[in-house]
């Protein structure tokens, strides 16, 4: 039992360390600099401000604070260099805590830098400012003055945006008349946090299904325990011993156990989330740019919830077994019946609960909307599929008992089918785990090959430039013209369609779109319909919101109304995306010129250099897409290692679970046992029989895991999927990984299989014959 319950707390408390861990960091950031509480000015273009224009705001009366942020190179790596204007920063944002002997003054004149210690660290080395650890400074970024900032940055008279107070002055000036090239961004218009807190949640999730794998175990070793008690029990309570103060003893050892548990649970949580933490911490940085540190605290929210469900999952655990003792009769019988835990008539209402639960799931599939009812239905699934698992064993036992001809083998399916119930626990956790494998799997792998095409489609152009000066822009497209077969300007304003924030673009139709882009869904001619402005194109993610699709009609400007040609997928993007024609964009928004530019190319390396060296365009204004690809799947690998590494675990509970189970059970069946050993079976071929049937009950448990894994991914792609981040994937299947699965679950239960075997074939005779020597 305390095995069971510290690996399921271990489980959940490392998933919820990383979670608490991760959203410490977004507190810090958000404290720390502000992103995401205040309205921002940014320039149209390019991502540099001139001070001149935040003298002009401030001079008009415009309430903002100017923020200059860049990477700072250092021994150990860049460092993000945030630079902040302390008398106009607005109150709720503290640039940093004032401590060790340091005050306004320093901060504004002797450059002082304030980072997190592992930045802190690096930044000794290379700067003459003194620099204080904070760790209350956002991870990965380091905070000083804004005239030190620039310094440091090279950067004079520059700024990267502008943080807008929430109380301003009345009858301001409007913002178009002094500052025309700034752009308002709203206060969390990027959409991050709302997909950060999908992928918390879902890790949420998949900790509580391996702490339910893990309470399993727990529920299976109480049931199995009180059921050799019941001996005991019996006679305490006819030497007197009141009811109340037996349960309550009882429910006072279980708490200790729960707390010996839960404390060992918790500290393998914390090595559990040290080791996977820097992956997560690459996963949200890579897929949303959300910083988080790679260093673990130990924080009082998430041991404490460890010791919590602990203690609350031995409750629930034990619950049925107190009240058995509760409701026993003073002189019940007390043989040791542990293997008929579970009945037929059991497992029958087990699998109408079951089917319960199926039908609330088929009807929140058909009607249910929201995050929160996608879980309810994976919940439904699961719990259902494992309510339902006894009953399905019975009846395959069942009917190969009905095939058997010699009287062993007739035997041999006759005592399965009465260790199904005694097993059925742990046979659960393998159901829930081996499903939770496939499905995670499934979903991460279909993920991979939906992002590798993706990849293909976006990144064609084998080169990406991007300048900051749009006088530059026809200049610069003429060059291109001249060097490259293909070239293709992308223009973009920030809009609304439908009321949801959408990025509005628009691009020069030819080859590269043509042949490079797949739709989930189109009316044909897509392309062609779109250069004669006559169509548009949508992400995904604008059409589901704006419960639209192909053939409907969409308003892209106040005067123009087009129908949808096509839905393109656009993962990771939590803005809506419409694509016009160039002309058609060129009319509607004539003042915008491209500053991007995706160029086809056979020699990237030398069109590279005649950019640079001929035309005298910088070289960090170009981007080599291969690189950027490499880049992603990189990240990609590094997104779910957290993942595999949970299903691994899992798989092991499960196979513990077995393990459990077996052992406890062993020395109850020896009355089962006693008398095929008197009828010529030897020990060596009993124990061989148990672990054939430890392993043919798991395979039945992996083949039915296996269609429940691939429901569990469907779930988790057309409904999780689309109600956290906007898109459904498409469900790809891959036998082999199935296959090699099976292996590893038969290979699992026959290791937990093999140890209570081994004790039964090398149990001594004087045992068995024990059996015959009294009333079992």
């Amino acid at each position: 039992m305390v095995a069971g319950l510290a690996l399921a707390t271990a489980l959940w408390s490392g998933v919820q360390a990383i979670n608490a861990e991760a959203r410490a960091s977004y507190d810090a950031a958000a404290a720390t600099l502000g992103e995401g509480q205040f309205d921002q000015l940014l320039p149209r273009s390019g991502d540099k401000i001139d001070q001149s224009t935040y003298i002009a705001l401030r001079r008009a009366g415009w309430q903002v604070s100017p923020v200059i942020e860049g990477r700072l190179r250092t021994e150990m790596g860049a460092v993000r260099l945030v630079g902040l204007e302390p008398l106009t920063t607005p109150g709720s944002i503290a640039p940093v805590a004032m401590q060790d002997g340091t005050n306004l003054d320093d901060f504004l004149t002797r450059g002082v830098i304030f980072a997190p210690p592992d930045v802190a660290d690096a930044l000794e080395a290379s700067v003459k400012q003194r620099v204080i650890t904070d760790p209350s400074i956002a991870p990965g970024a380091a905070l000083t003055d804004i005239g030190v900032a620039q310094d440091l940055l090279d950067a004079e008279g520059r700024l990267s945006r502008l943080i807008i107070a929430p109380s301003q002055p009345l009858g301001l000036p409007a913002l178009d008349q002094i500052a025309p090239q700034l752009v308002r961004q709203p206060a969390q218009d990027s959409g991050a946090d709302r997909l950060t807190d999908s992928f918390h949640l879902n890790l949420t999730a998949f900790g509580l299904l391996s702490f339910a794998v893990g309470i399993f175990i727990v529920h299976g070793t109480i049931s199995l325990a009180f059921e050799q008690r019941r001996s005991m029990v019996r006679t305490l309570r006819a030497l007197g011993v009141p009811l109340k103060i037996l349960i309550g003893l009882m429910i006072s050892e279980l708490v200790l156990f729960a707390l010996v548990a839960g404390g060992i649970g918790v500290a393998l949580g914390y090595v559990i989330a040290a080791v996977l933490l820097p992956n997560v911490a690459a996963t949200l940085q890579g897929l949303y740019g959300a910083a988080v540190s790679g260093t673990l605290q130990l924080r009082p929210e998430w041991w404490l919830s460890g010791l919590a469900i602990a203690v609350l999952g031995t409750g629930f655990a034990a619950s049925g077994a107190l009240w058995k003792i509760a409701r026993m009769p003073l002189l019940a019988s007390a043989r040791p019946r542990a293997w008929s835990v579970a009945s037929g008539t059991t497992a029958r209402r087990l699998g109408a609960l079951a089917a319960l639960l199926f039908a609330t799931g088929i009807v929140i599939a058909i009607w249910g909307q929201g995050l929160t009812l996608a879980f309810v239905l994976l919940a439904c699934l699961l719990i259902g599929a494992a309510l339902v698992l006894p009953l399905l064993l019975h009846c395959a036992v069942s009917l190969a008992d009905r095939q058997a001809r010699s009287a062993m083998w007739q035997w041999f399916w006759a005592d399965t089918r009465q260790q199904v119930p005694g097993m059925s626990l742990a046979l659960m956790a393998l159901l829930l785990a081996t499903a939770a494998n496939v499905g995670v799997s499934t979903m991460v792998s279909s993920f991979r090959v939906t992002f590798v095409d993706f990849l293909d489609q976006r990144l064609a152009p084998e080169l990406f430039i991007r300048i900051e000066d749009t006088d530059q822009s026809a200049d610069l497209e003429r060059f291109l013209v001249s060097q490259a077969p293909e070239v293709l300007p992308l223009l973009s304003v920030d809009t609304d369609i439908e009321g949801i924030p959408t990025e509005l673009f628009g691009v020069r139709v030819g080859p590269t779109y043509r042949k490079n882009w797949l739709f989930l869904d189109d009316s044909g001619n897509v392309w062609d319909r779109v250069a004669a402005g006559r169509a548009v194109v949508v992400s995904e993610q604008l059409a589901r919101r704006a419960d639209l699709w192909t053939g409907d009609s969409v308003m892209v400007a106040s005067e123009l109304s087009l129908p949808i040609a096509g839905i393109v997928a656009d993962y990771g993007n939590p803005l809506g995306q419409a694509i016009l024609s160039e002309a058609v964009f060129r009319r509607l928004h004539p003042d915008v010129l491209p500053v991007s530019f995706g160029v086809r190319t056979e020699d990237p390396a030398e069109l590279r250099r005649r950019l640079t060296e001929d035309y005298g365009l910088p070289d960090t204004a170009i981007t080599d897409q291969a690189r950027i690809k490499a880049f992603s799947l990189s990240v990609f690998e590094r997104t779910f290692t957290v993942t595999g590494a949970l299903n691994v675990l899992t798989l092991a509970v499960a196979a513990f679970a077995i393990l459990m189970s077996l052992l406890t059970l062993a020395s109850i069946r020896l009355p089962q046992l006693a008398p095929a050993w008197a009828l010529g079976l030897t020990r060596r071929r009993l124990g061989q029989l148990e672990l054939l049937r430890a392993v043919v009950l798991a395979m039945v448990t992996t083949i039915l895991a296996i269609p429940l894994g691939l429901m569990l991914a469907g779930v988790l792609l057309s409904y999780v999927n689309v109600e956290a981040f906007g898109w459904k994937l498409p469900l790809y299947v891959f036998p082999g990984h199935y296959a090699l699965l099976t292996v590893f679950a038969l290979l699992a239960a026959a290791l937990a299989a093999l140890w209570p075997a081994l004790r039964l074939a090398r149990t001594p005779p004087s045992d068995l014959l024990k059996v015959f020597a009294n009333d079992r």
